[in-house]
């Protein structure tokens, strides 16, 4: 590795003042530098094409394609990228999704300055950097009962505030389906009523509060758009 030649790096957020902050930050180091950046996760991948960062800095919030899926796809067509999360969120379901995509640093944007400068420096060597904090989140992801795929959408909906019976409307499933499927996400996850639910879930990430979206029929049952 030639240690006079600085790191170049890819900013991909969607908040143009974040982005400037972190150029401002980044560009005090004489050993790193700004080479491009991008608001949305395809123009990421785009710009990586042409620029070929050394580290790339990934929000997990994007419009269009998420965080996530833009690590995974830059990781696909570029199986030897740096990639570096920095996000505001902390849920251990994020975290495990992200760096399970092929992240190699996990960063919250809470962080200083002078911190994150040296996880980027870890990436750039090829090590990994996982900060106390999240390294815990982690933890408490890999002790706990995952939920299914299914689950997570009945989960998603008692978010929106649907009731039992909507949700098994929405799904195609019974009333007493969608019970047990009920029950069992109050297990894994600890809690004893749909407030503490969503209030869990929340917090760890496995869902986000948003609009219901609206549901369509297909092959008979509707399902959620």
């Amino acid at each position: 590795m030639n240690e006079a030649k600085p790191i170049g790096i890819l900013l991909i957020d969607d908040h143009p003042v974040v982005r400037e902050g972190l150029v401002a930050l980044l560009e005090r180091s004489a050993h790193m530098r700004v080479v491009g950046q991008a608001a949305t996760g395809e123009e990421g991948v785009e710009a990586c094409r042409r620029l070929e960062p050394d580290v790339t800095l990934v929000d997990l919030k994007l419009p269009g394609i998420s965080g996530v899926e833009t690590i995974r796809r830059l990781r696909t067509e570029f199986p030897a990228a740096r990639v570096v999360v920095l996000t505001t969120y902390d849920g251990d379901e994020d975290i495990y999704r992200a760096l399970e995509a092929g992240a190699a640093a996990y960063l919250l944007k809470s962080m200083s300055g002078d911190e994150l400068a040296e996880a980027i420096r870890t990436v750039h060597r090829g090590g990994r950097s996982i900060p106390p904090r999240v390294a815990l989140r982690l933890a408490e992801r890999v002790s706990a009962s995952p939920l299914t795929d299914r689950e997570r959408e009945v989960l998603q909906l008692v978010t929106y505030g649907r009731s039992n019976g909507e949700i098994a409307e929405v799904l195609g499933l019974t009333h007493g389906t969608v019970k047990g499927y009920v029950h069992n996400i109050f297990l894994k996850l600890g809690v004893a009523d749909r407030v503490q639910a969503v209030t869990t879930a929340l917090r760890r990430g496995l869902v986000r509060l948003g609009s219901a979206p609206e549901t369509e029929a297909v092959d008979g049952r509707p399902r959620v758009a």
